[in-house]
């Protein structure tokens, strides 16, 4: 059975593993002017992630809006606020030993039922095994929004969800990786 680590399963939230890639989805508010925007305030960070992984998240979504011409303020035009959220989920996986159809030998009526009428060559029916194992392993994701600091409208979301990586080092991948793909989409940069 596979396990998170119990001091990182929330910020698993960006990525699914090393193999597969995080579901993102992005949504913006076409009226929101994003050129006129030019700095930001995090109103909320990923509070219930540890230190690091919160320091990490939080500088790669800061590289992502700095990249966008954007600078941090301590009263920015547009209010940050991030939530992350976990669920465990299993997965059951069945493997069958053996077919329960054995072809044509010879038969055993005692295991035929009553149509068997004694011994004799004919079809046999086989027993196989199944095998089911459970793989326990947990979802995460974060959640983005991005608010007008005036009208404390809604102009920008961005989540990616995906399973928790087993280690720090596949954590900090999946978060830069979850980072990337969920800011793709991100409205054009200012004007200069």
């Amino acid at each position: 059975m596979k396990t998170a680590l119990t001091f990182v399963p929330l910020l698993g939230l960006l990525l699914a593993g090393c193999a597969a890639s995080p579901v993102v989805k992005t949504d913006a508010d076409p009226s929101a002017d994003f050129a006129s925007y030019r700095t930001y305030t995090w109103v909320k960070k990923p509070n219930d992630l540890p230190p690091l992984q919160q320091q990490r998240l939080v500088a790669a979504i800061d590289a992502k809006l700095q990249q966008q011409g954007w600078t941090q303020a301590s009263n920015g035009q547009v209010s940050l606020v991030a939530n992350v959220a976990t669920r465990e989920k299993q997965s059951l996986d069945t493997f069958y030993s053996g077919p329960t159809y054995a072809g044509w030998g010879w038969r055993n009526p005692w295991h035929m039922g009553p149509m068997a009428f004694g011994p004799g060559f004919g079809p046999g029916w086989g027993t196989g095994t199944a095998t089911t194992t459970v793989d326990t392993y947990t979802v995460g994701t974060l959640v983005l929004d991005m608010f007008d600091a005036k009208t404390k409208q809604a102009i920008w979301r961005g989540s990616a969800s995906g399973n928790v990586p087993d280690s720090p080092q596949k954590l900090d991948a999946a978060i830069q990786a979850g980072v990337d793909k969920m800011f793709a989409t991100f409205p054009d940069k200012p004007a200069s």
